[in-house]
């Protein structure tokens, strides 16, 4: 027995670090957000089209909004579909 009251591992505890999220429109220095790219507005679609939520993008609310804006008007000129099977 430890008489220590020491705790002993088979195999080493591994701490998981995330790296930090970031608004990559702040990082980049972008200031507008242009519906008429519809390939830098797929990076905030999911498969089926949807917009991804802020805690998976790391956007800030100012640049998520403009986002969901840019996409709702690339959707209307379709150049963005409204629902598709596997976009990606």
């Amino acid at each position: 027995m430890a008489a220590n009251n020491e705790i002993r591992y088979l195999t080493p505890v591994t701490v998981e670090t995330r790296k930090k999220k970031y608004c990559r429109f702040k990082r980049s220095g972008i200031k507008y957000v242009d519906y008429k790219d519809p390939e830098f507005l797929k990076k905030f679609l999911n498969e089926q089209g949807k917009l991804l939520p802020r805690r998976i993008t790391g956007t800030s609310l100012k640049f998520q909004r403009r986002v969901a804006q840019a996409v709702k008007r690339a959707r209307h000129l379709a150049l963005l579909p409204y629902v598709a099977d596997l976009m990606k």
